[in-house]
């Protein structure tokens, strides 16, 4: 049986159902129903400007972003599925700062829902540090289907695993 490490945090009785959805080898199908189209942003650039318009959108008034970039060292298995970063360096005699986000590479390939949860989730992460009511206040203002998204990209990644072996 599955330990479903992405489902940890996740009551018995739904874990009981997707695992039974695994046994029936029905979990990708269901997914693949619900998500049926792949996006096209597959460079930094594209990515780049795909962030941007999002932060446009619901968090104008927050620092530019320098750099947005897909990145294949992210590691799931370390539940890295996407980073914010603050740089700051010294110029002249002013302290600047630089806000980077990165996205796991797994995300040039997956559904542009799940791609925009994470864009989502690490914009939040401009004005809100933890993962706590107000982060997730801002990240259903931008996303109001959050939550949802978030479940089911736990499930892709629980069927990408089981298809591969690990992510």
């Amino acid at each position: 049986m599955p330990n479903l490490p992405y489902l940890a945090h996740y009551p018995e009785e739904l874990k009981a159902q997707v695992r039974q959805l695994l046994t029936e080898d029905r979990l990708g199908e269901m997914l693949d129903k619900k998500y049926p189209t792949r996006h096209d942003i597959r460079t930094d650039k594209a990515l780049y400007d795909y962030v941007s318009d999002v932060k446009t959108r619901f968090m104008r008034s927050t620092e530019p972003l320098s750099k947005v970039v897909f990145d294949n060292s992210l590691q799931i298995i370390k539940k890295a599925l996407g980073t914010h970063t603050t740089v700051s360096r010294v110029q002249g005699g002013k302290l600047k700062s630089k806000r980077e986000i990165r996205v796991a590479s797994l995300f040039k390939t997956a559904p542009l829902e799940f791609l925009h949860m994470i864009v989502v989730h690490e914009l939040a992460h401009l004005k809100e540090r933890e993962h706590d009511k107000a982060f997730y206040q801002l990240c259903l203002h931008m996303e109001p289907n959050y939550h949802q998204l978030e479940f089911d990209l736990r499930l892709y990644l629980t069927q990408m695993e089981m298809d591969v072996g690990s992510p």
